[in-house]
């Protein structure tokens, strides 16, 4: 495997190639390894997300289940 060149890219570079090289660094240029901690970063944030809507969505339904009762309550 050749030597790779760690030194950062230009800040106008694409954000794709920042992010792998700085993988790359952080495995020592193993890129294999590099890619399986992108993957797990990449799962581990979606699953984030996931998490985030799924309690934001719970939130906005017990808020229309709240107004709810409340519009029957004062039309009783």
């Amino acid at each position: 495997m050749a030597p790779r060149d760690e030194t950062p890219p230009p800040a106008s570079a694409c954000p794709i190639e920042t992010i792998a090289q700085a993988y790359l660094v952080t495995t020592e240029g193993d890129e294999g390894q590099a890619l399986r901690i992108a993957i797990t970063d990449a799962l581990s944030d979606l699953m984030d997300a996931d998490r985030r809507a799924r309690a934001q969505s719970r939130l906005i339904s017990r808020g229309y289940v709240r107004g709810a009762s409340d519009d029957g309550a004062t039309e009783a």
